[in-house]
């Protein structure tokens, strides 16, 4: 049986439709989890939505409408977000699901049993959009004399019965985890701002309500709902099959990645851990907190108009054209900016100009000079070789450690020099004037090109599955042999005598233009 790897985004809060922010991280996390699949992984991936909390209450009760029906319809568009941008998830969880409540409750219990959970008093700062509880010390000056939080979210003073969960307990065993397992927390940038929080101290966190119902109940507590944080954590254990499911959470469990933003690591690398290590459940192995994406520059917000709806932006220029500019564009750890401009810039230089030309072009020559049938090879010269060597190491070698390392900016470039050189092979080359003077030769230069295009699809099927799967099949090349281990020349040499013949070629990427800006 293959080797485990269990991958998950955050789940997003459905307060709101989704942003280009939760696509970035879907489409990230998905790229991630298929290059997992393609070196023969049994991946597990899940992505969701976290519908409980005092902000969901509020909305519904904005709209008149039930916590649950809003919770239903909107994430319904998160879903749609999902499978419009062809995120692979295993499952999509919601918090409301009758398994979460069950799973939920079991760790809770766990806590209790440990003897970290206590009834008192909380009276403190809370910010209701962040679901936060923050200290005096970490409150900063908003305006108008205002108090706000760190993250420059409104914050009031809450008091009300609560119960505790002693975090406090934990301070020296969650250092000692970051010392222990120094990629813990990836980018070193999070650790390092982790690890200043928690030497600083850790007080007790209030982990249930009674000012709101729409959450988990706390067994054996009338009246009390959990703490969002303790329930949307949870998610991760109900995917893996807590409690109900001992033989899949021994397979899936722990998880190997978490992705999720910076705005969210203190709650995955300090409380989550820290909530496991009471319940006596093993720890994920790393959380990756990813920056944000900016649109020109500027941190998306409702008053400034620059949320963008990451469904039109797939409609309007193709779900892989955005998936390329995501990956290619923002370093994956730092915050990234996006335009319209930009992504039209990227997608045209590299995908239509650059990939999809090459193809077009070597694909067309086949089905003209070739009467469609895959040229023999007479032989290879010095070029060829080059070639297939810089190919070579590209696609079992810079690409998948890229990948592995969650480098995916890293992938995508090493991957645009593997096809910039593919076209400045066939510029030299030249096979359209070889066609009269050496056709044998013209064959081994397409043949050449063609396993080259064959092998740069199948790596860059983690970004672009659905243009990159496309090529791939137009081009007769096997499902079973679209991953990392399958990638070679060996399979040229049966496909062409299996009298294989390409249709008539397509553009694989149409040019993409700007909409006019009206007057």
């Amino acid at each position: 049986m293959s080797d485990p790897f269990y991958i998950t985004t955050a789940i997003s809060y459905p307060n709101g439709r989704p942003h280009i922010g939760h696509a970035y991280e879907a489409i990230a996390t998905d790229a991630i989890a298929r290059y997992q699949r393609m070196i023969g992984r049994d991946v597990r991936f899940q992505t969701g939505t976290d519908e409980h909390g005092l902000k969901m209450a509020q909305e519904a009760r904005k709209r008149d409408i039930t916590p649950a029906e809003l919770a239903k319809e909107m994430s319904g568009y998160f879903k749609e977000m999902a499978d419009i941008l062809q995120i692979s998830y295993d499952r999509f969880i919601r918090t409301s699901d009758p398994d979460h409540y069950r799973a939920s409750e079991a760790i809770w219990r766990a806590m209790a049993d440990s003897g970290d959970l206590y009834l008192d008093r909380y009276e403190g700062w809370y910010s209701v959009r962040d679901e936060a509880f923050y200290d005096e010390s970490e409150l900063i000056d908003g305006e108008g004399g205002s108090r706000i939080s760190p993250q420059g979210t409104p914050v009031e003073w809450t008091a009300e019965e609560t119960w505790f969960f002693r975090l406090s307990k934990y301070q020296q065993p969650l250092l000692d985890l970051y010392e222990a397992q120094p990629d813990f927390i990836r980018p070193d940038a999070r650790r390092n701002e982790i690890m200043r929080f928690v030497e600083g101290g850790l007080s007790d966190l209030s982990v249930s309500r009674t000012s709101f119902d729409w959450g988990v109940p706390v067994p054996g507590s009338p009246g009390h709902v959990m703490y969002v944080w303790v329930d949307a954590l949870t998610n991760y254990l109900t995917g893996a099959g807590y409690p109900d499911d001992p033989v899949k959470m021994a397979r899936y469990w722990p998880a190997d990645l978490h992705i999720i933003g910076k705005d969210i690591v203190r709650f995955h690398a300090v409380y989550w851990p820290a909530f496991l290590m009471s319940a006596k459940i093993a720890l994920p192995r790393q959380v990756f907190g990813h920056g944000f994406l900016l649109n020109r520059g500027e941190k998306m917000s409702k008053s400034l108009g620059n949320v963008t709806d990451p469904i039109e932006l797939a409609n309007r220029f193709g779900v892989d054209a955005l998936r390329y500019f995501l990956l290619r564009e923002v370093s994956f750890g730092q915050d990234g900016s996006y335009s319209e401009e930009a992504i039209v810039t990227r997608a045209n230089a590299d995908l239509a100009n650059s990939f999809g030309n090459l193809a077009q072009r070597t694909l067309a020559q086949i089905f003209k000079n070739c009467d469609a049938f895959l040229p023999a090879i007479h032989g290879h010269a010095a070029a060829d070789e080059a070639l297939f060597d810089l190919v070579a190491k590209a696609v079992r070698g810079t690409i998948p450690a890229a990948y592995a390392d969650l480098a995916l900016s890293h992938a995508t470039e090493q991957w645009m020099q593997a096809v910039y050189a593919c076209n400045a092979y066939i510029d030299d080359q030249a096979p359209w004037v070889l066609r009269k003077s050496d056709p044998e030769r013209m064959e081994t230069v397409l043949a050449t090109l063609y396993i080259c295009i064959a092998q740069l699809a199948v790596a860059i099927i983690p970004v672009i599955p659905q243009s990159a799967n496309a090529l791939l099949s137009r081009m007769g090349i096997a499902e079973h042999l679209r991953t990392f281990e399958g990638i070679g020349t060996h399979w040229y040499s049966a496909l062409a005598e299996s009298d294989f013949r390409i249709d008539q070629p397509v553009a694989l990427f149409p040019r993409l233009e700007l909409e006019p800006k009206a007057a």
